[in-house]
């Protein structure tokens, strides 16, 4: 059974980073499209990152480009998002997703607070 448990979550100020990390298990993680995706309260889920299977293909969401960069070490099954110059708008729940067909697994999230 495929299990995503994402981490490093919390409350930051506006212009500070965090780092986000998602560990997986119950998969053959190194074939797995990796994504990050965010859900604001009142908002609809949105794809922030995505990584593919290899690492060497990455792609972000036009709001956070230059700002957040996703990684993957696939010798220890994780995959981190690390995000720099936090604005209050990047206040949401990060989720984790593992995507390989038929396997669209989620993790059950971690919240960032960017506030004063």
């Amino acid at each position: 059974q495929v299990q995503l448990v994402e981490s490093g979550g919390g409350l930051v100020q506006p212009g500070g980073s965090l780092r986000l990390s998602c560990a997986a298990s119950g998969l053959t993680f190194s074939r797995y499209t990796m994504r990050w995706y965010r859900q604001a309260p009142g908002k609809e889920r949105e794809l922030v990152a995505t990584i593919g299977s290899g690492g060497g293909s990455t792609d972000y969401a036009g709001s956070v480009k230059g700002r957040f960069t996703i990684s993957r070490d696939n010798a220890r099954n994780t995959v981190y998002l690390q995000m720099n110059g936090l604005k209050p708008e990047d206040t949401a729940t990060y989720y984790c997703n593992a995507f390989r067909i038929p396997v669209n697994a989620w993790g059950k999230g971690t919240l960032v607070t960017v506030s004063s």
